[in-house]
């Protein structure tokens, strides 16, 4: 089973929960509508990793994401994630009326940093920045999502049991792109302007 790295010591999460569409900017650059509920999809264990993918079938998309870790049916830990998508395969079903997972949960889609106790932080004041070979590429911000974080955790709470260890991962903002191989990333986890980690990827 594959691990993740929360307050110095190695978790293993049953599951990761991700959340679509929750910034509108990002909406609309991918020109998809508004949903009039929150749009929820799972990755397995398997898609769990630290080494960032440029190629798998297809050219692989980055989602930068702020990332929350689960304990005690609460976020207690936050980190940077990376949601890798199969855009023309997401792009084929979607016409289709199909399920997408296909394009968001293969082995290897979520490329994680480590994870930070959110200990006197509080959750509205979380950001992140995505640098792509120096350059700012994505910037968002707790307060530009649609849904919050305790709403986030209240509608899977609706219909599904996390355990410790598991994922949220809440969206990302506008900003998406393609994944080149040898691309540097540099995603930065804020509270407000202070900077609580950092993590350096190089595109394989």
């Amino acid at each position: 089973m594959k691990q993740i790295k929360v307050d110095g010591k190695f978790v293993t999460p049953s599951k990761i929960v991700c959340v679509g569409r929750n910034y509108v900017e990002h909406i609309r650059e991918l020109n998809n509508v508004i949903p009039e509920q929150m749009v929820l999809f799972h990755k397995p264990n398997c898609s769990v990793t630290n080494v960032l993918l440029s190629f798998r079938q297809e050219p692989l998309h980055y989602e930068t994401e702020i990332c929350l870790v689960i304990e005690g049916g609460q976020f207690r830990y936050a980190g940077i994630g990376l949601d890798l998508t199969k855009r023309e395969l997401q792009s084929s079903l979607k016409e289709k009326g199909l399920p997408w997972e296909r394009a968001k949960s293969f082995a290897g889609s979520a490329v994680f940093s480590r994870f930070i106790s959110l200990q006197n932080i509080a959750l509205d004041t979380l950001n992140l920045e995505l640098y792509i070979n120096c350059t700012r590429i994505q910037c968002g911000h707790v307060n530009q999502m649609i849904y919050s974080p305790p709403v986030i955790l209240d509608e899977i709470n609706s219909y599904c049991d996390l355990e410790d260890g598991d994922v949220v991962m809440t969206g990302t903002p506008k900003g998406v792109g393609v994944v080149h191989r040898g691309d540097v990333f540099l995603a930065r986890l804020k509270s407000e302007e202070t900077i609580l980690l950092e993590a350096e990827w190089i595109a394989q």
